[in-house]
């Protein structure tokens, strides 16, 4: 990070680059080659709770330095590594969670560039596949006791194995612990503060998942239709993603006061495609088509049923087109749509106690009210329970965090869940130990036009370890800083060009769609 970013971040409210631990605090492990290999021999069952295998304790250098490296299984499948530091550890303990249907073991420290401890390598690290190998969702249907360990249990027993082994190996627990992860990443984030409150001290959730059921059903079965010609072809291509997304910012750019290239609160562009209709003697790429026209139309509308009710939160924001490739809009039409491969992975094997049978395809889903009901093991993916008493009772921090202009996850799905959580337990309260960020022109997880960078990690430890609650974050790329302010709260520019914070207001939480009771009364957890 240069200097002047690092300037810019320090003038913002509640931003910091990290905690700092002394080098008299950092930890050695004394005899640390002989006490690596010893944790083949850890004994962690009883702090699981479950049969605990340690595969392999070694040591090996990552990134020019020293690591002790576990690897291991708790029963039955769920394999975890841990990445302990040989010399200079801080205390704290940060593992990653993964995204799609998980499957894959991989640590990653994303959003968290300007983290010290992170990037001086002095945290322990680790992370899970959750409970089986391989990213499509067949494993449910094979054996359905795998879908626990994906919905909760992989992340929860994982935790208290490397904190047993952190006690072994160092011969103390962790100062601080943390969980950081985004798309179903960030749904096992909140998964832990609604189910095992007291795993973290500090939770980073970007972009989460957490209504799973809907989102891998309804939301991409939507899409996939809308943008499926009678001749099986995608309607709208990436060839017109341009033109859509110029004509969006052309009309609502100017709407938050900053004519930046991104929308500040997409919900207020009330943006029609009708006026890109092609018109006699129009050449093709510079206009839709009526087809197009109504495929974009549906994108922005969201999942409904015959009768117009809702089922999903909402369809992908204003602004957002360009990320559209490769989610629901294909580079060319006759090529596959991975929405569909997202619902088809999904549907059949995690969502009923008895898998559907073997062929079950898109086509077969209906968009009603009955279907959704029937998805009877909701509660064990989702994480919409907004009753988060007993993490602010432990004293825990939560950070949220999402793009406006996700294609995968539409971020009203999280200011949903924290208007939720504030309705259940009060606005102040709320504020005391959970905090939202909405960043404008950020696609899934990363990428996207603009500032699009920051470090959440080094703003959740910042708070969880020096009580800076983060008002804002320090948010660069493309050339641009600009602050994002915690939600409800957003940024404009004055006419100087100085960014200013412009007091928001909570809103009431959704009724006005099917699945609404979930984000106001919680679930029984399964």
């Amino acid at each position: 990070m240069t200097k002047n970013l690092v300037a810019f971040a320090l003038t913002l409210l509640g931003v910091s680059l990290g905690s700092e631990t002394p080098a008299a605090e950092q930890m050695t492990s004394a005899g640390a080659g002989e006490s690596c290999a010893r944790l083949r021999n850890a004994g962690v069952d009883t702090a699981v709770g479950a049969n605990t295998t340690v595969s392999q304790a070694v040591e090996r250098d990552l990134h020019g330095v020293r690591y002790c490296i576990v690897e291991g299984v708790i029963a039955p499948e769920i394999r975890f590594e841990v990445r302990l530091p040989v010399e200079g550890w801080t205390g704290r303990y940060l593992q990653t969670g993964c995204g799609g249907l998980c499957g894959t073991l991989a640590i990653s420290e994303e959003h968290a560039d300007s983290c010290v401890p992170v990037r001086d390598h002095e945290v322990v690290l680790a992370s899970t596949d959750m409970g089986h190998e391989g990213m499509g969702g067949d494993w449910a249907a094979r054996n359905p006791a795998t879908r626990a360990d994906f919905g909760h249990r992989g992340v929860h027993l994982t935790a208290l194995a490397v904190k047993a082994l952190i006690r072994e190996y160092y011969g103390r627990p962790p100062q601080h612990s943390y969980f950081s992860g985004c798309s179903d990443g960030g749904r096992e984030a909140l998964i832990e503060a609604q189910r095992y409150p007291e795993d973290f001290d500090g939770i980073a959730a970007g972009a989460p998942a957490l209504n799973f059921t809907v989102q891998n059903s309804f939301y991409h079965a939507w899409n996939t239709v809308s943008n499926t010609g009678p001749d099986g072809h995608a309607i709208v291509t990436a060839a017109q993603l341009p033109l859509l997304h110029a004509a969006v910012i052309a009309a609502c750019d100017a709407l938050d006061g900053s004519k930046d290239g991104v929308l500040e609160d997409p919900r207020r562009c009330h943006f029609d495609p009708g006026a890109l209709a092609c018109k006699a003697g129009q050449a093709p790429d510079t206009c839709l088509t009526g087809p197009q026209i109504q495929a974009v139309r549906h994108f922005y509308e969201g999942a409904h049923d015959p009768q117009g009710r809702r089922l999903v939160m909402a369809g992908p924001m204003p602004g957002s087109e360009l990320a559209w490739e490769g989610v629901f809009v294909p580079r060319a039409g006759g090529d596959a749509i991975f929405s569909k491969m997202i619902v088809e992975a999904s549907v059949p094997g995690l969502y009923y106690e008895t898998p559907l049978a073997p062929g079950w395809k898109l086509d077969d889903l209906k968009f009603d009210e009955a279907t959704l009901r029937s998805f009877r093991l909701r509660g064990l993916y989702d994480a919409t329970e907004p009753d988060l008493d007993r993490f602010a009772r432990h004293r825990g921090k939560l950070l949220m965090w999402h793009g406006w202009s996700d294609p995968h996850i539409s971020p009203v799905n999280s200011i949903a869940y924290y208007n939720a959580v504030a309705a259940r337990i009060g606005v102040s309260r709320t504020q005391e130990f959970a905090r939202l960020f909405l960043v404008p022109g950020l696609y899934h997880c990363s990428g996207g036009e603009g500032a699009t960078e920051f470090d959440v990690v080094g703003a959740l430890m910042d708070w969880v370890e020096k009580g800076n609650a983060p008002a804002s974050l320090a948010a660069h790329g493309d050339g641009v800083q600009r602050p994002v302010y915690a939600y409800p709260d957003k940024a404009s520019q004055n006419a100087q060009g100085q960014w200013q914070r412009l007091i928001g207001e909570f809103e009431a939480h959704p009724d006005e769609w099917l699945g609404a009771e979930f984000f106001r009364t919680g679930y029984e957890l399964k």
